[in-house]
Order: structure tokens, then C-alpha cells, then sequence
């Protein structure tokens, strides 16, 4: 039986254009109030966002390549190191779906690669998920995707950025978690609004979830478990 407290599995994700100061710092709070996993935050927002969460446990994530992955490979790193050393714990960036589909596998492996090795070369313990865009990708495609994602180092494959028209399902959140190698975690993403959803993506294979409405679904957790905050 899973032990893991749900809202520990939660990256509780604000990543609208809209967000300012007031809302990144309620968000930072409420991961704390709830015990999430992390707040995802815009790259903007990492360095005032590390420094609240200090000493807190709860990690600061923010985005590379985000959401299309079509920058230059030295604009990924840069923003990788920047973000690093802006106090990131994690990082969610993008795979070149235009790339693996083209069959630049060299291309997307050195990527993901240079991104994991700028990340830890900073934070030794920094963690990559590498978002793969599963509506784009064929069973073949996506296999692929998630052994090159494997071999670069990285420690997390996401199902989506949002931006491709379909959120995070159980189904297809099964079919990332049997094509990906083993020692790779898998993180559902997008339209994630109810609990019910939340523990269906977990038993579907999901080690994270990627949400803006985390809070919503923290409380229905601890209520339905009696502990309420």
C-alpha cells in the first residue's frame, strides 16, 4: 500500500501570465500549509520564492523551453544555471518534440543532457522532468522519448505541458508509466482538478502531480483522512 501522503506528491503550479508577487507568494504558503511536494513558479519568481520555502521541505521548480521548446540548446542551459542559481531545487523543461519527430534523437539526448549536468553541476541533488507531450507521440515516439530522457540522467518524464490540447488522464498516464524505463518516475500534468482524479493518476503510475489546483485537492485529502488544516 502507498504511504506517501498525497499532497506530497503535489507540484503546486502557477505558471499564468498573469501571476505577480501576491499570487506566487500565496502560493509558496499554501505548498507549505499542505505539505506539497513543490511550487512551480515562473523563472522571474524563482529567487523570491527559494527564499521564502527556505527550511521549509518544500522544493522551488520552475521551466525550461517552456511550453514549446523551440529555443537555441545555449538558451536551455543559460536558463538552466540561471534558475539553479536563483535557489531551484527542480526543473520541468521541455522535450523538442519537432526534434524527435524529425529524428534528431542526438539532438534532443544532448539537450536533456546538458540541462541535467548544468542543473546538478550547481545543485548536485536537483532534480529534471522532462516533459514529452504525449498527445504528440505514438507509442514508438514516446518509448523513445522516455529512453533518451533515461539516458540524459534526467529523473521524471511529464505527460504535458497543457498546451497541446488534451490534460493528464489515467490512460495515458499508464502508457508513460509502461513504455518508460523503470528507474524513471513519471509526472501527470494538466486538467488535474478533483481528488478523485489526482488518486486515479496515482494508481495509473504517477509519482507527481502537476496542478494549479493543488490546494483544493490537498484539503479534500485531509479532510476525507481527518486531517484537516
Amino acid at each position: 500500500m502507498d504511504t506517501i501522503p498525497l499532497p506530497a506528491r503535489i507540484d503546486h503550479t502557477l505558471l499564468r501570465p498573469d501571476a505577480d508577487r501576491i499570487a506566487v507568494q500565496a502560493l509558496a504558503d499554501e505548498a507549505v500549509r499542505h505539505r506539497m511536494a513543490a511550487a512551480v513558479v515562473l523563472p522571474r519568481w524563482v529567487a523570491e520564492t527559494a527564499r521564502r520555502l527556505t527550511g521549509t521541505g518544500v522544493a522551488v521548480c520552475s521551466v525550461v523551453g517552456f511550453p514549446l521548446a523551440h529555443e537555441r540548446p545555449a538558451t536551455l542551459v543559460a536558463a538552466a544555471q540561471g534558475l539553479i542559481e536563483d535557489g531551484a531545487d527542480e526543473i520541468d523543461m521541455v522535450l523538442s518534440t519537432g526534434a524527435l519527430r524529425s529524428g534528431n534523437t542526438d539532438w534532443v539526448t544532448a539537450e536533456v543532457t546538458a540541462v541535467v549536468e548544468t542543473a546538478r553541476g550547481i545543485r548536485p541533488n536537483a532534480l529534471v522532468k522532462v516533459i514529452v507531450e504525449i498527445h504528440l507521440l505514438d507509442d514508438e515516439g514516446l518509448r523513445q522519448a522516455c529512453l533518451l530522457v533515461s539516458a540524459a540522467g534526467a529523473d521524471f518524464v511529464k505527460t504535458t505541458t497543457g498546451f497541446t490540447g488534451g490534460g493528464a488522464t489515467p490512460e495515458e498516464t499508464a502508457r508513460l508509466r509502461r513504455l518508460a524505463p523503470a528507474g524513471l518516475r513519471v509526472k501527470a500534468s494538466a486538467g488535474i482538478r478533483t481528488l478523485d482524479q489526482a488518486l486515479a493518476l496515482v494508481a495509473a503510475g504517477a509519482d507527481r502531480l502537476g496542478t494549479s489546483a493543488g490546494v483544493a485537492i490537498a484539503r479534500d485529502w485531509e479532510e476525507q483522512h481527518g486531517l484537516a488544516v
